[in-house]
């Protein structure tokens, strides 16, 4: 809990709405600046039902020049396969969490070459080609692993180049359950009031979705006049486009999401 229980106890809690794998370590950090931490996820990871697919890709992991983790859920699920990274074998991330997800699986730049966006406060599929050698990819294979379903951009823009893409699913990601306890909490954060960390488009829409279920449109409308922190400009401009009028973008990486939730107490 934090230490500082004047600030807790006149601030209105921030939702960290990560999946339960990843929200506790950000909870922490949000209670250490004296904000008050309610852990509610929006999305439910769980691994895929048949890993064989999963397994046998990753079996072969030398006929590759490149592999992508498109997010720290794809990163642990593909690593209960993997006993050790192949030496040589470059990787692509597109966030900061997946790098220290890579760390704790022991991989780091001391022992693999990692690709990451370097625009400033931007991390995302557009912005990791522009970090890859892409004449040195040109008539070689490389393999993405992700969730059941993502954006094609990344993999459009390789096979472009001449790279062939091969998808291999990881993980699926679920809506939480509407139970009683969900429902209760939920409605109590519309009433009261919140400030919501969103790090997905998706997520975003559950909430929505939950909020209507749960409450209906009065409860909706509650919500949408909550303050809303995200992490991309696509998750704004979905968050504008669902009605939210305080949204504030404060750029990939946690720092710039609790710098944001500091400055805005």
């Amino acid at each position: 809990m934090s230490n500082r229980p004047d600030l807790v106890a006149h601030a209105v809690p921030v939702v960290v709405t990560r999946p339960l794998q990843q929200a506790q370590p950000f909870a922490s950090r949000v209670e250490a600046l004296g904000r008050r931490a309610e852990i509610f996820p929006l999305l439910v990871i769980e691994p895929v039902a048949d890993a064989t697919e999963l397994q046998a890709a990753l079996a072969r992991l030398d006929q590759f020049a490149l592999v992508v983790f498109v997010s720290p859920n794809a990163i642990d699920a593909a690593f209960r396969f993997i006993p050790a990274w192949p030496g040589g074998l470059p990787i692509g991330i597109v966030g900061e969490g997946s790098r220290v997800a890579l760390r704790a699986h022991g991989v780091d730049e001391g022992n693999a070459r990692i690709f990451a966006p370097q625009g400033e406060g931007k991390m995302d599929s557009e912005e990791l080609l522009k970090t890859l050698p892409l004449a040195q990819l040109r008539g070689k294979r490389a393999l993405i692993v992700r969730g059941q379903s993502g954006r094609d951009f990344l993999s459009d823009a390789l096979q472009e180049q001449g790279v062939a893409v091969e998808h291999v699913t990881a993980y699926r990601r679920l809506a939480p359950p509407l139970d009683e306890r969900n429902r209760a909490r939920l409605l109590a954060l519309a009433d009261d009031g919140a400030d919501w960390v969103v790090t997905s488009s998706e997520a975003l829409r559950n909430l929505l979705e939950m909020t209507r279920l749960a409450g209906g449109d009065d409860r909706v409308v509650k919500l949408q006049r909550q303050r809303i922190f995200v992490s991309h400009h696509r998750i704004a401009q979905v968050a504008q486009s669902l009605g939210f009028c305080a949204v504030t973008l404060t750029g990939s990486g946690d720092e710039r999401l609790l710098a944001a939730l500091q400055s805005c107490p």
